[in-house]
């Protein structure tokens, strides 16, 4: 509703579960959106990485004590992914819609990210050194100058609705 109520198509943004969550609009709305910039999600997540992940959550959790209370959204996001995929969601995306993968080198959700650009042929990459996970956090002047970027390249297409 939120995207829908907006004047012109938005520029998506999304890091980690957010990203994977912002693809998977795109790809279900392609004309609601005029990009996408994907950080911290270039993986499947799905076999391993999502067994993995499950059994490190609990860890997680202790470690950040105070995130204890909510850091079960994350898991049950994760368990409602089961099976879905997100290179389906890259691939059903109109080629001309351009999408933008953010990553830091340090990312260990990284691992796909060169069969999610080769899903589609719109898709770009940068990396960040210096980064992990959360790229805006960890650098967060080269994550600006990636999205700046990203708006620039909008702006060079004529997407409507953005300022000149």
């Amino acid at each position: 509703e939120g995207v829908r109520g907006l004047p012109a198509p938005p520029l998506l943004v999304g890091l980690s579960l957010g990203g994977y969550t912002s693809l998977a609009y795109a790809a279900r709305n392609p004309d609601a959106v005029a990009g996408v910039v994907l950080s911290g999600c270039s993986t499947e997540i799905r076999g391993w990485p999502l067994r993995a992940y499950s059994r490190v959550s609990p860890v997680v959790a202790r470690v950040l004590r105070r995130a204890r209370e909510t850091w079960h959204v994350v898991t049950d996001m994760l368990t409602a992914m089961h099976g879905h995929s997100s290179l389906a969601d890259l691939r059903r995306l109109p080629v001309p819609l351009p999408v933008w993968f953010v990553n830091g080198r340090r990312d260990p959700l990284r691992l796909g990210e060169r069969g999610f650009l080769a899903a589609h042929p719109a898709a770009r990459l940068t990396v960040i050194d210096g980064a992990g996970h959360d790229v805006p956090l960890h650098a967060p002047a080269a994550f600006a100058r990636a999205l700046a970027g990203a708006v620039a390249e909008l702006r060079h297409l004529r997407v409507p609705g953005l300022p000149r």
